[in-house]
């Protein structure tokens, strides 16, 4: 089967990867223990994608927890799933990374990538044919940007020709968790420009918009911020986990959304996303869940699509759906908001539609785009680094672990140049006359004079 091996590195990572965990467990009817419980067969089909058989039958995810300080893995060990994971697959230092890109990426995490590689190693020796890797982290602390990054980059030198996925907590505009962020930020998009096949781009302010505007929820708790996380993780990968489904792989997924090897950093969506009182005055159709799925305001990453154009996307659309209603509807959205895709990739939206729906819902739609408009999250980043590396500040805590000056100049030219070539393909057109050309030379079909 096309096995997926997961990695969670630091402690947002962590907390993301056990939010996702707990829900695909419950959409294959597996309990916390990984014992099968489920009514419907089509839940064990593919279950191999994610998880390995044990002799005594429970279902083991194929999972490495990392983290260079042991509090957020001891978290994961006593919360409710965490008899799930394997015990050998966890792995964490006694140190921590402080929040500095350097300590994740040289020194500390550097010491600890091996111990990590040995379990990849051994997860990828029990695949039939493994796929490829997603890793949930963040991009802004110490442990997931840094060391997240650099085990990115071995995974990449050992398989490299298999699919690379992360999902990634960028940095927020008014949510900031530290202040060397901007930093840490740049240094790992550096990375993830080279060695990354497709990466999701989640941010907290976006989620914490979407749970107090949306949801009404005034004061939203992790647990909160992170399962709307996961219902994105698990719409993202229904492909994966239920069979007969168009963009079944990573592959083909990356096939149909990278126009161009660089620009691989989509925005994420969801629907249905409704407070608990309006639910009711709700009814869940196609129709709604495209409208909502395309709104602005249910993008989890903070920029904002109306500002760019759309080169691809990908629909996923879950439960009791018929498949020519779908069609219907993307076709709808592409005419009425032409100007919002761009003319010269034909037929850019990709739809699937699996009958298995998330549990305790009728069904749902998840959202990937390939839109120019990410580019507003990398110049915001940019515009804080270049603020605070015009003075040098805070430079000594990563040239004390050994990094020389021209890595951040680096790092920040080619994360510039990330936003031009977005820039570029979002003023690019048609040219009419090369329109021109293509129409004399369109052959006659037989039988038409």
């Amino acid at each position: 089967m096309r096995e997926i091996i997961h990695l969670s590195t630091g402690q947002c990572g962590n907390q993301i990867g056990t939010a996702f965990w707990e829900t695909i467990c419950g959409e294959h009817g597996l309990d916390n223990n990984g014992n099968y419980h489920g009514e419907d067969e089509i839940q064990k089909t593919k279950l191999d994608v994610y998880f390995n058989e044990a002799s005594s039958g429970k279902y083991v995810p194929r999972a490495v927890l990392v983290d260079l300080e042991p509090g957020t893995i001891d978290g994961v060990k006593t919360s409710k799933i965490g008899n799930l994971f394997r015990p050998d697959n966890f792995i964490f230092g006694q140190s921590s990374a402080g929040n500095v890109w350097a300590k994740g990426y040289y020194t500390e995490g550097a010491e600890l990538v091996d111990s990590v590689m040995d379990v990849v190693r051994r997860e990828a020796e029990g695949c039939d044919s493994l796929q490829g890797f997603q890793i949930t982290h963040s991009l802004g602390g110490g442990t997931g940007s840094g060391m997240g990054t650099l085990l990115i980059s071995k995974i990449r030198e050992e398989f490299p020709d298999r699919m690379m996925a992360t999902f990634s907590v960028v940095p927020s505009p008014k949510v900031s968790d530290t202040v060397i962020e901007p930093y840490n930020a740049t240094l790992s998009v550096h990375q993830l420009i080279e060695h990354s096949d497709e990466t999701f781009c989640i941010d907290n302010e976006a989620l914490y918009n979407i749970c107090q505007r949306t949801l009404k929820l005034p004061q939203p708790n992790h647990a909160q911020l992170n399962g709307l996380v996961s219902s994105v993780m698990s719409g993202v990968t229904t492909s994966l986990r239920y069979p007969g489904q168009l963009n079944s792989d990573l592959r083909k997924l990356a096939v149909n959304l990278v126009p161009f090897p660089r620009l691989h950093f989509f925005m994420v969506g969801y629907a249905p996303l409704t407070s608990i009182a309006s639910n009711s005055f709700r009814s869940l159709t196609v129709p709604e869940l495209t409208q909502q799925m395309f709104d602005a305001k249910n993008m989890m990453a903070a920029s904002d699509p109306r500002n760019g154009r759309y080169l691809t996307v990908a629909a996923f659309f879950r439960g009791k759906v018929s498949v020519k209603e779908v069609d219907d509807e993307m076709h709808k959205v592409q005419m009425k908001n032409a100007s919002s895709f761009v003319e010269w990739i034909p037929n850019n939206v990709q739809t699937a539609v699996c009958s298995v729906p998330p549990k305790g819902l009728d069904m749902s739609a998840t959202f990937i785009g390939n839109t120019t408009s990410i580019q507003e999250l990398f110049k915001r980043v940019g515009d804080q680094f270049s603020a605070m590396f015009r003075r040098k500040a805070f430079l000594h805590w990563y040239t004390s672990e050994g990094m020389e000056e021209f890595e951040f100049t680096e790092a920040e030219s080619n994360m510039n140049d990330l936003v031009s070539e977005y820039q570029q393909y979002q003023d690019a057109g048609v040219d009419d006359d090369e329109e021109l050309e293509y129409a004399n030379e369109a052959p006659l079909e037989d039988g038409l004079e």
